[in-house]
């Protein structure tokens, strides 16, 4: 089981903390944790001292930093049509930075992601798209950047081997009433059908831990699949597939 928490940032490191505590005590002990370089342009996270050395402390403790876009932002364009605006305002509210960008866009802000992180003092071996929108040629700018492996959605990409794992990860949506109620219905199905695959994603945003019903669900589908499961970052679970295949 691979337990991810996305959109971590200068901007909510402390709900973050809690959610680490929460997850902790459920048996999960180290994470893939995606961490915005520059969230929303509020300030690259190399310049918040405090924000790096407790990244730098995570990983110190098995906790794993993944680059996670960069502003995580795709402002909107007026020929959009209607399938983009639904992909990017609708499904992801404006975040999915990197579904239409060019190779060299997508390259040049991997880059400088990277560099963000190496000055907060740790080294990311892969990278994940805001929303998991990822656009061919800026997943081709992921691999030529040097990243071990991306994901989908539905699938882990190993970029060194062009190799693609189907995996489909439990996600949960609470921007209204309405999807949170259907998360938790789509999610409580999700988690029964998935209960044997070989490997289990699960996704976290710091949002999700506004509403109790969420919190509860999670944790609870949580422990009871780390009951049976070996808890892994994304890079630990990366060489063991690697190893075995």
């Amino acid at each position: 089981m691979v337990v991810s928490i996305h959109d971590v940032s200068t901007v909510n490191r402390e709900t973050v903390v809690r959610m680490l505590e929460d997850l902790a005590g459920v048996g999960v002990g180290k994470t893939s944790l995606l961490v915005i370089p520059n969230h929303h342009h509020k300030g690259e996270a190399n310049l918040d001292r405090f924000f790096g050395a407790w990244l730098r402390d995570m990983v110190s403790h098995g906790h794993e930093a993944v680059l996670h876009g960069f502003f995580h932002l795709r402002p909107a364009q007026e020929d959009d049509g209607l399938s983009t605006r639904l992909t990017t305002r609708f499904y992801t509210a404006g975040e999915g930075e990197f579904y239409d960008l060019s190779f060299e866009e997508a390259r040049s802000l991997l880059h400088h992601g990277k560099q963000v992180l190496f000055a907060c003092g740790v080294t990311p071996s892969g990278f994940i798209a805001p929303a998991w929108l990822l656009s061919p040629e800026a997943e081709r700018a992921v691999r030529e950047e040097g990243f071990d492996y991306t994901t989908k959605i539905a699938s882990v990409i190993d970029c060194k081997r062009r190799v693609e794992f189907s995996s489909r990860s439990m996600v949960y949506s609470v921007r209204s009433n309405w999807r949170r109620s259907v998360s938790l219905l789509w999610n409580g199905m999700l988690f029964q059908l998935l209960r044997n695959t070989s490997l289990l994603r699960i996704g976290l945003h710091p949002p999700d831990w506004e509403h109790d019903a969420i919190r509860r669900h999670v944790l609870g589908c949580i422990r009871l699949a780390a009951k049976a499961r070996r808890v892994e970052t994304y890079r630990e679970w990366l060489d063991h597939w690697r190893s075995e295949g």
